[in-house]
């Protein structure tokens, strides 16, 4: 399985609301072991789900479902 595949997968579980705005998602590891891959696909994945800008990283915390943009400026 590719670091893209696990992406997509992951991707589609935060649009279903299996990974809600502000939920953690597994580590790097933990992500490897679930999908049967190296770390270096697991650490891909994440770095590919943080350019879709659907995660945030937190370095010695955790990587973060982010929190939807909305258009509407809140000082209006």
């Amino acid at each position: 399985m590719s670091y893209r595949e696990i992406a997509d997968d992951i991707t589609s579980r935060i649009r279903s609301g299996e990974y809600p705005p502000g939920a953690e998602l597994p580590s790097s590891a933990q992500i490897a072991k679930l999908y049967s891959v190296g770390k270096s696909t697991a650490d891909g994945a994440l770095a590919l789900l943080r350019e879709r800008g659907l995660t945030v990283g937190h370095r010695g915390r955790g990587t973060y479902v982010a929190e939807p943009e909305t258009s509407a400026d809140p000082a209006e």
